[in-house]
């Protein structure tokens, strides 16, 4: 009988999760290829091609642009004219390495999904963890509702012997800390860049990211000490409670004192690369009037990738660009023509380009017929 893997504090993995005859120690300790909540997702539910054909999703990418247009038309200031020969004016050097730095955040997304993994007791390779998250991003960009991060989980899932529930829940607390990085540097970055004095606009958007804060950290206080006890209490049948086991395991299975350091090392890496493309991107158009600096770009970067967890066009389509738009007009004084200008090329490296990568990723990977990791993942065996 193989040694059952010991999560950060030298307690079983199993126990590590939810502490010594946790509810969901006796179903973290063997692979479950057959588990029911497997089976309530198929393959035709997850196909791309499926939802691409479906109205709403049609109907989620073209009226978010057609709005988009319109208000941009009717902006006070607007220069539709302006807008080719600004973009065509870039520095490509720049812009290539605002492209690079931005593909540098996928790998480095990869270590930190496989490290949460491992705390789980399943070991993926880095670089099959990337490719599964690569793969979820097109998703993301094609569907709304946030749909990629079930099709990431579904994507392992079918590749290995991880259960759908706990992996779903590695996908959600990776999520937890995103925005906790998300509002903690954000909210730095704005006292920063604005601290000879804070515009009446952005006192509200400082609001919401204190409250998120507190909102996420309620939360999972909440989740961790009552999130059981509650369910039980209600009429919900037991397969519901089996499940939310499992994602419970999933999601505080990889928090221990020794893995959440370079966890959050991690993910505030990867969200200075979310930074930096859009400072590379406003120093490539050379705006002479546009004076953003790092600590502006952390913080309008930062709102923008917020407002993409607004599930309702994908990738945050026509809501990311209005609210990019409206901080760099409200907060830093720049023309709602050159603003434009730096949301159309930003949102062209980071959504454009996953569209066109993504695609010819998904055409030639093996994983979405499930077709197996290059490393086999190992789960805690007894």
């Amino acid at each position: 009988m193989s040694e059952r893997p010991t999560g950060d504090d030298n307690r079983p993995v199993d126990q590590a999760a939810g502490g010594p005859g946790h509810p969901a120690a006796s179903n973290a300790v063997t692979p479950e290829p057959s588990d029911p909540d497997d089976e309530e997702v198929s393959a035709d539910q997850l196909s791309l091609g499926r939802r691409l054909r479906q109205p709403r999703t049609i109907a989620s990418l073209v009226i978010p642009i057609v709005l988009l247009v319109l208000i941009a038309a009717n902006l006070p200031g607007f220069e539709l004219e302006r807008l080719p020969s600004l973009v065509l004016a870039a520095n490509p050097l720049l812009l290539l390495a605002a492209f690079a730095i931005f593909y540098l955040g996928f790998p480095l997304r990869g270590v930190r999904w496989m490290l949460i993994l491992r705390g789980t007791g399943f070991r993926v390779g880095a670089r099959d963890a990337t490719e599964i998250i690569f793969l979820s991003w097109l998703v993301n960009c094609l569907v709304p509702a946030k749909l990629g991060d079930l099709y990431r989980a579904w994507l392992l899932k079918i590749n290995s012997t991880v259960s759908l529930s706990r992996t779903f829940g590695t996908v959600f607390i990776e999520r937890i800390l995103d925005l906790f990085a998300i509002a903690v540097l954000g909210l730095a970055a704005g006292f920063w860049s604005f601290r000879d004095g804070l515009p009446g606009e952005i006192q509200l958007v400082f609001g919401i990211g204190v409250g998120v804060v507190v909102a996420l950290a309620a939360g999972l206080l909440t989740l961790r000490n009552f999130g059981r006890r509650i369910l039980v209490r209600l009429p919900v049948p037991h397969r519901i409670v089996e499940y939310y086991d499992k994602f419970e395991d999933g999601v505080f299975g990889a928090i221990g004192l020794r893995r959440l350091p370079p966890l959050v090392v991690l993910t505030g890496l990867i969200w200075t690369t979310e930074a930096m493309r859009l400072y590379l991107v406003v120093q490539a158009l050379g705006l002479p009037d546009v004076q953003l600096g790092i600590s502006g770009a952390f913080f309008v970067a930062l709102i923008g990738s917020l407002l993409t967890a607004v599930p309702l066009s994908p990738a945050g389509l026509g809501i990311v660009e209005t609210g990019v738009i409206f901080v760099l007009t409200a907060a830093y004084g720049v023309s709602t023509t050159e603003a434009g200008a730096i949301a159309l090329v930003d949102r062209a490296i980071s959504v454009l380009s996953i569209i066109l990568f993504g695609s010819i990723a998904y055409a030639l990977s093996s994983k979405r017929r499930g077709g197996g990791l290059r490393q086999r993942a190992r789960s805690p065996a007894t």
